[in-house]
């Protein structure tokens, strides 16, 4: 079987090409995405056209969902599919996800239940995997020097989202009743993990409010089912709450822990924190994840009830997670004995203080996630779920 591998450059691409020629797939990349940026649909959908008819293929593969693709595999009568890793996808809403042909699979159960109404039968949820041979064979050749660098007391690899928050372009001059009753719901929200509840909150006036005071306010481009509620609760102020949730998060626990950060964000108004600058995905980050003693994944509160790839990535290296709770957490890992999970800032520093103290549970634990994820949650077997229910699920 041959796969179009219709590729953009996420992190998450050589992994998953690696598990379908282990499983026996031919690989067709089509990488015009990772090069030609900004290109109109109608050249993408010309491009990827006439590149279908010199290289027939038995379907199509996306991390995402791309609209122009979709459409090209329905003219093609080729099956799409897609596997979202990220949140928000507005493109999502895009009025292509009821074309007949697309098998998409998302990782959120919550995000599932909205969209799978748009394509009956044809949106599936899956959550997201990891592969762990790579890593032991990495961990098996890094230096120890190279390990200690990478050792850290409490480490978290990511962004703080404020280099990326369009919320913060909204105008200066938007009044004070819009920007205290914006600031009061995400202060609200920033406390609460596992519910949503953003968008019940926002009326019409305040969305309209709203795009009154931001010119450049996104619209997506073509026929869509997406609303501006939508997009001011999951764009605008979904990423703004993710922002101030870590710095308010590093702040409080560089006030008493060692904290090491690697990120392109700025952090230098995080007094006693370690911007440890970016790591490489492939031969450090995984070394941190084994190294360290305390892993931290904090959820981007536009990702709902799911576990995000983070969490599969410390897991995958061996390495002891904290997350903030998150409602499918529990169904798919053990919590306190695969991984552990806080509700609070206070939460979370007992936490770490509890596991300083107690290193051999701290151990037992990591690995615990390990063994729980090879079982359960490596690339191979979720991609297995995912042909099954892409390929035979509507016979």
């Amino acid at each position: 079987m041959k796969v179009l591998f219709y590729r953009y450059g996420s992190i998450c691409e050589p992994d998953i090409i690696d598990t379908f020629r282990e499983m026996g797939l031919e690989i067709d990349e089509y990488r015009n995405e990772m090069t030609v940026k900004d290109e109109e649909p109608g050249a993408i959908v010309s491009r990827l056209g006439d590149y279908l008819m010199d290289h027939p293929c038995d379907f199509i593969f996306s991390i995402n969902f791309f609209p122009y693709v979709s459409e090209v595999a329905n003219i093609f009568r080729l099956r799409y599919l897609c596997w979202i890793v990220d949140s928000p996808v507005m493109e999502l809403y895009s009025t292509a996800i009821a074309n007949e042909w697309n098998r998409v699979f998302l990782f959120d159960k919550e995000i599932y239940k909205e969209i799978e109404p748009l394509n009956p039968g044809h949106v599936f949820h899956l959550p997201l995997a990891a592969r762990t041979e790579p890593k032991e064979e990495l961990f098996a050749k890094t230096a120890s020097d190279a390990k200690k660098k990478f050792s850290h007391e409490v480490a978290f690899v990511g962004s703080l989202y404020t280099e990326k928050c369009p919320y913060d372009k909204l105008s200066k001059s938007a009044p004070k009743e819009l920007t205290g009753y914006l600031d009061g719901i995400m202060a609200a929200q920033e406390k609460v993990y596992g519910y949503y509840f953003i968008e019940d909150l926002l009326t019409d006036d305040i969305v309209e409010q709203f795009i009154k005071y931001f010119p450049t306010f996104y619209r997506y481009p073509a026929e869509s089912f997406l609303t501006d509620k939508r997009t001011l609760s999951q764009l605008y102020i979904g990423n703004k709450i993710s922002a101030n949730e870590r710095v308010h998060t590093f702040t409080r626990l560089a006030k008493e822990f060692d904290v090491s950060i690697y990120t392109a964000s700025d952090t230098s108004k995080i007094t006693g924190i370690h911007n440890m600058g970016l790591a490489k995905s492939l031969t450090e980050m995984p070394v941190i994840f084994h190294e360290s003693k305390i892993n931290l994944n904090i959820t981007s509160k536009a990702i709902r009830s799911a576990l995000p790839l983070r969490i599969f990535d410390i897991l995958s290296c061996g390495g002891f997670c904290v997350s903030n709770y998150q409602p499918e957490i529990p169904e798919l890992f053990t919590p306190g004995e695969d991984l552990v999970m806080y509700g609070s800032e206070e939460e979370l520093c007992d936490i770490i203080r509890y596991y300083f103290e107690h290193d051999n549970e701290r151990k037992e634990i990591a690995q615990n996630g390990l063994e729980t994820l090879k079982a359960n949650y490596t690339y191979e077997k979720q991609i297995a779920k995912m042909f099954e229910m892409a390929f035979f699920a509507d016979k």
